[in-house]
């Protein structure tokens, strides 16, 4: 390559880097702050919010040259956020003792089974599997893969129907919809659990699940469930002692 063709293509890349410079701070950083709210929900940490943010923003940034227009960029950019996420929270885990365990309960509380193509895993079914309250990752286990994601993004997770409805790329209408039939099954499925293992279960679950610190859509699906199920019964117990 002679030194002029050499300068053409050095100010050609120049000109396109300047371009991707334009286009990804007209059309990315005005976003910033909302995936700084997702980042502070996934970390709970606003130290460990800021460095997800930056990390976030510096991978979208490297492959920006290949988003396509068109796409969703908000759920492009929410995915970049969770799998750095999740690329921690595997950091982490080789590093036990320096993970809270309450830290580890509260934002776990949800996944599928499916895997990747990969053969890896997908990040919702690691986190899953992290989960100790049994009965409930059973319950979870049983809802169809839609709802689980459904009740992961916007229970779990804690992103508005909005935000869940850019991330799995459907209307927030049936965001709606499948949030509240997953939360239904869910409860009946926890209601079936706890009847199956009679009243002496449902103390401990409705009180453990009652504590601040618990996913408040677990809380509601515990309570309910144990309530329908046990205080009838308590009832009749009550009735017999009479």
């Amino acid at each position: 390559m002679n030194a002029i063709a050499h300068d053409a293509v050095v100010d050609e890349a120049v000109l396109n880097d300047a371009e991707l410079k334009a286009r990804f701070t007209t059309d990315v950083l005005p976003l910033a702050d909302v995936l700084q709210r997702g980042a502070r929900r996934l970390t709970r940490n606003d130290a460990d919010a800021e460095d997800l943010l930056q990390e976030t923003l510096i991978r979208a940034y490297k492959g920006f040259r290949h988003f396509n227009d068109g796409t969703n960029l908000k759920a492009w950019l929410f995915r970049i956020q969770h799998n750095q996420w999740i690329n921690a929270y595997r950091w982490k885990e080789r590093r036990p003792a320096e993970v809270l365990s309450e830290e580890i309960t509260d934002r776990e509380l949800a996944g599928y089974g499916a895997h990747l193509s990969t053969g890896l895993r997908s990040a919702e079914a690691e986190v899953l599997d992290s989960l100790p309250d049994s009965e409930v990752r059973d319950a979870l286990g049983r809802l169809s893969e839609g709802f689980r994601m459904v009740l992961y993004y916007a229970d779990v997770q804690g992103y508005t129907y909005a935000e869940t409805a850019v991330l799995m790329d459907i209307p927030i209408g049936t965001v709606m919809s499948r949030v509240s039939r997953a939360r239904t099954q869910l409860r009946g499925a926890l209601a079936d659990t706890t009847s199956a293992r009679g009243r002496s279960v449902c103390g401990p679950a409705v009180a453990r699940h009652r504590r601040p610190q618990g996913n408040p859509a677990t809380r509601r699906a515990t309570v309910g469930a144990c309530s329908a199920r046990c205080a009838p019964r308590d009832i009749s117990a009550q009735s017999s002692a009479e």
